[in-house]
C-alpha cells in the first residue's frame, strides 16, 4: 500500500464532514479542539452528495468512512485501500475531481487548520500542547510564532521508536568495505553519553555547538545530543577551507567544536588537522575541541598543537557515572526554540546566519517525509550530501518516521561509477537522493545501472541542488529504473525544506517538479508583482510557514532578514529563484537564481532555459550563462562552454548552439558571445556561481571565496578580450 497514508489525508479533507477522526485524535491527546475548518472544507462536497443520493444515504456513507478511519488508527489500514477505490469510483460517476490540487488549495487557504491537523496526524511527541497554531492576522513578513505554548524536544521525536534492535543508521565510506550499523537502542545510548559529556563541560540551552565533520555516525550523535540539551547545532563539511569556516562559525561564537583528523575523498587522504588548528585560532570563545579519529587510529594522531583539544573517547568518558551509562534526558523547550544555525552561500558577501526552530524544522520535515514521500518505518533512505548542506538536516529528521538512514562519506564516483547503485542493492535502499549534477555526470559517462544492478528495492529517486534537466528524466527512466518515482525537489537553506517536490499521487512530467507542497503558498510573480501562469516569474511565498527562520544571528533589529526576503515585494517572501508554473499540470520548472536573471532587449528569462538546450549537446560538458552590462545599463548575454574534450570547441558548434536556442526559445535569447572556458565555478554544495562571474567580468573583486569548491576558476573570467570595450 504505497500511498495509504497520503490518501487517508485526502479522505480527511474531502470526506469527514463531521471531523470525527480529528476530534477523536485531539481527545486522545487530552484536549478538546473542534475541527470546524474540516467541516467547512467538506460542507459543499457533502451537499453535492446529499442532492444526488439523499441525505440519509450520505449519512450512512459518512458513518462507514468514520468507522474505517477509526479502524485505521488502530492499525487495520488495509481497509483504507478498498475504501479509497470505492470512493474514487463514486467520484468518477459524480464527475467530481478529487485531486491533489483540491487538497493543496485547502491547505493554503486554511494553513493554520492544516498544520494543526498535521500536528495530530504526524504523532509529534510533546510535553505540553499548544494554545494557538499561529496568528492568522500576521503575514509571513511578521515572522509569526508557531504553536504557541507547546513544549517539545526535537531529539526526543527522532529517538522515540522503541524497537531497540532495529537499524537506525548505516554508515558507508569511500575506501571501506565494511558498513557500520547502529541500532535505535545503541543510538539512544550513544546520544545520552554525548549529552552527558556536553553537560559536564558546561554546555547549556542556547549554547552553540559546531561540527566541522564529514557525514558520519558521530555527526548525527553529536547533533542529537546538542538538541536534547537545547544547545544550537551548526556544521560545515571538511572540504571547506579555513576562511570559509571562519566566515561562518566565527559569527556565532561556539563553545564546543567536533572535528576529525582526516578524510578520504576521490581516492586520496586529506589531512584535516592543520586547517582545524587555524580555525581554532580564529575562535576566541571556544572552550573545547573534540577530535574524532576517523582515518587513522588515535595513537598515530598528534593534536598537541591544537589548544583545549581532546580525543572523542576522553571527552565521552567525562559523561559516565562510574560504570553506569547516563540517562537520556530531553529538555522540554518552546516550539520556536533554536535548533540549527544555517548559512547562506556567501559567494558575494559574508554568509547570513539563519536560525531555524526545533519545532518548525521537525513538523515541516515530517510533512515532506510522511505525506509527500510516503516514508514509513520500512524505508531505508540515503541522500548523498555533506553534513554542511541542508539536505543532511532534512535526511536526519526522517529517522523520526522509524526509517533507517544511510550515511555515505566520499566520492560518488570512486572506486567506480556504480558505487552508490551497488550500495542500493547491498543495503536495500528504497529512497535515494542526490544532486542533479551527479545524474548528468552518469549520463555523460554512458552508465546504465539497469543493466548492471538489480535496484529491486528502490522506489524513489530524489534530485535537488540545481534544476534537473529534461534529458535527465529520460535518462533515469530509460537507463536506471522505469518504475521509480523521480522526484525533483526544490526549496532552500532559507527554509531548511522544500517549497515544491515529489508527490506519490500524481504523474511525473519531463522537466517539471511535480507540484507545490502542501501549505506552501507559492506563486510566480512578474516584475509588476502580479501572479503569472505558464510564464517566467519570481518565486514568491505568500503565507507564513513554520520552517522560515525565526531570525538571523546578530541581526538585532531584523533589518538583514527583511532586506533578504521582503524588500522586493513588501509583505511577501521573494525567494530569489526564477520559475514557471505550468497551469495545465501544476508542475514547476526552475529557471535559476533571480539575481542571475537575464533580460536582454526586454526579454526576461532564466539561465536554466539556456542550460537545458546547450548541455544536451554531447560536446558540452558544462556551461555558464551570465549577463554583462555597459556603462549605459545595456545588457547582453554571454555563454561560456566547458567542453567534454578540449578540441571540440568550433565555429560550427557555436552555430549549431545558436540555431538550437533560436529554434527552442527565440532570436532574442541567443547569446551575444559563446566562448570556451576551462572550468565552471561551483559552491561546495554543488551549485553554479553565476553572480560571482558576473562581478568578475564587470571588473569587480570577489573577496569571499571560502564557499567555492574551485575558487581559482573565477580568474579564468578576468580580462577576456572579447568582452572588453562594451
Amino acid at each position: 500500500m504505497v500511498t495509504v497514508r497520503y490518501k487517508l489525508h485526502c479522505l480527511l479533507v474531502l470526506l469527514l464532514v463531521s471531523g470525527t477522526l480529528g476530534g477523536q485524535a485531539n481527545r486522545n491527546r487530552g484536549h478538546e479542539k473542534q475541527t470546524n475548518s474540516f467541516r467547512k472544507a467538506a460542507t459543499g462536497f457533502y451537499q453535492t452528495l446529499s442532492n444526488v443520493f439523499g441525505e440519509d444515504n450520505v449519512r450512512a456513507v459518512q458513518k462507514f468512512f468514520s468507522r474505517m478511519t477509526e479502524r485505521f488508527v488502530f492499525g487495520v489500514d488495509v481497509l483504507v485501500e478498498t475504501v479509497w477505490r470505492i470512493w474514487t469510483d463514486l467520484l468518477d460517476v459524480l464527475g467530481i475531481d478529487a485531486n491533489y490540487n483540491e487538497l493543496y488549495q485547502w491547505s493554503v487557504n486554511f494553513y493554520p487548520e492544516f498544520w494543526g491537523e498535521f500536528w495530530d496526524f504526524s504523532g509529534i511527541v510533546y510535553s505540553q500542547t499548544y494554545d494557538e497554531v499561529v496568528d492568522r492576522s500576521k503575514s509571513i513578513a511578521d515572522i509569526p510564532e508557531w504553536f504557541k505554548g507547546s513544549r517539545l524536544n526535537y531529539a526526543e521525536n527522532l529517538l522515540k521508536h522503541k524497537e531497540n534492535d532495529k537499524i537506525a543508521l548505516y554508515a558507508a565510506r569511500e575506501g571501506k568495505e565494511d558498513v557500520i550499523k547502529v541500532t535505535f537502542g545503541e543510538l539512544r545510548k550513544d546520544v545520552a553519553l554525548f549529552a552527558a559529556a556536553m553537560r559536564k563541560m558546561g554546555i547549556k540551552t542556547g549554547d552553540r555547538v559546531v561540527g566541522y565533520l564529514p557525514n558520519c555516525i558521530q555527526t548525527v550523535e553529536a547533533m542529537l545530543a546538542a538538541a536534547s540539551i537545547g544547545a544550537i547545532w551548526s556544521a560545515t563539511s571538511p572540504d571547506f577551507g579555513v576562511n570559509g569556516v571562519l566566515d561562518r562559525i566565527s559569527q556565532i561564537q561556539p563553545k564546543l567544536i567536533f572535528s576529525v583528523e582526516a578524510v578520504i575523498y576521490n581516492g586520496k587522504e586529506h589531512c584535516h588537522l592543520e586547517k582545524l588548528q587555524s580555525v581554532v585560532k580564529g575562535l576566541p570563545d571556544l572552550e573545547k575541541v573534540v577530535v574524532i579519529p576517523y582515518v587513522s587510529p588515535k595513537e598515530k594522531i598528534d593534536i598537541l598543537k591544537i589548544p583545549n583539544s581532546v580525543f572523542l573517547d576522553e571527552f565521552l568518558a567525562t559523561g559516565k557515572v562510574g560504570d553506569q551509562s547516563p540517562q537520556l534526558e530531553f529538555e522540554q523547550l518552546p516550539f520556536n526554540h533554536p535548533l540549527y544555525i544555517m548559512y547562506s552561500s556567501g559567494t558575494t558577501g559574508a554568509p547570513k546566519c539563519m536560525v531555524h526552530s526545533a519545532g518548525g524544522t521537525l513538523i515541516q520535515h515530517l510533512k515532506e517525509h510522511i505525506l509527500h514521500g510516503n516514508t514509513t518505518s520500512t524505508d531505508i533512505i540515503m541522500y548523498y550530501t555533506t553534513a554542511g548542506w541542508m539536505m543532511w538536516n532534512w535526511l536526519i529528521t526522517a529517522v523520526a518516521t522509524g526509517a533507517s538512514l544511510v550515511l555515505y562519506d566520499g566520492s560518488p564516483l570512486v572506486p567506480s561509477l556504480n558505487v552508490l547503485w551497488e550500495l542500493v542493492d547491498r543495503l536495500g535502499i528504497t529512497i535515494l537522493g542526490t544532486g542533479a549534477k551527479w545524474l548528468s555526470v552518469l549520463e555523460e559517462k554512458g552508465l546504465k545501472p539497469c543493466e548492471t544492478n538489480s535496484l529491486q528495492t528502490l522506489h524513489t529517486i530524489l534530485s535537488t541542488g540545481s534544476p534537473l534537466k529534461p534529458q535527465s528524466y529520460e535518462y533515469v527512466y530509460k537507463n536506471i529504473k522505469s518504475n521509480v518515482l523521480l522526484g525533483s525537489i526544490s526549496g532552500g537553506t532559507d527554509i531548511i525544506s522544500c517549497f515544491m517536490g515529489q508527490n506519490v499521487c500524481i504523474p511525473v512530467y519531463k522537466g517539471e517538479i511535480q507540484a507545490r507542497n502542501l501549505a506552501m503558498a507559492v506563486e510566480a510573480w512578474s516584475e509588476e508583482g502580479e501572479p503569472v501562469w505558464g510564464e517566467s516569474g519570481e518565486l514568491m511565498c505568500l503565507k507564513p510557514l513554520p520552517s522560515q527562520p525565526t531570525h538571523f544571528w546578530n541581526d538585532e533589529n531584523g533589518s538583514k532578514y527583511q532586506k533578504a526576503y521582503f524588500s522586493k515585494f513588501p509583505g511577501v517572501w521573494a525567494h530569489g529563484d526564477y520559475c514557471k508554473i505550468n497551469p495545465k499540470t501544476g508542475g514547476i520548472v526552475m529557471l535559476g537564481r533571480s539575481d542571475g536573471t537575464l533580460n536582454p532587449n526586454g526579454v526576461r528569462f532564466g539561465s536554466s532555459e539556456i542550460y537545458n538546450i546547450v548541455e544536451a549537446f554531447v560536446e558540452v560538458s558544462d556551461s555558464l550563462c551570465v549577463p554583462q552590462y555597459n556603462k549605459d545599463g545595456e545588457e547582453r548575454v554571454i555563454l561560456f562552454l566547458k567542453m567534454a574534450k578540449r578540441d571540440m570547441f568550433s565555429k560550427e558548434l557555436v552555430k549549431r548552439i545558436r540555431d538550437a536556442i533560436r529554434l527552442a526559445l527565440s532570436a532574442r535569447h541567443v547569446p551575444a558571445f559563446i566562448l570556451e572556458t576551462l572550468d565552471i565555478p561551483y559552491t561546495i554544495s554543488g551549485k553554479k556561481v553565476e553572480v560571482a562571474v558576473k562581478q568578475v567580468i564587470a571588473g569587480k573583486e570577489v573577496s569571499h571565496r571560502g564557499a567555492f569548491s574551485n575558487p581559482q576558476s573565477l580568474d579564468l573570467y578576468r580580462n577576456i578580450p572579447e568582452l572588453q570595450n562594451f
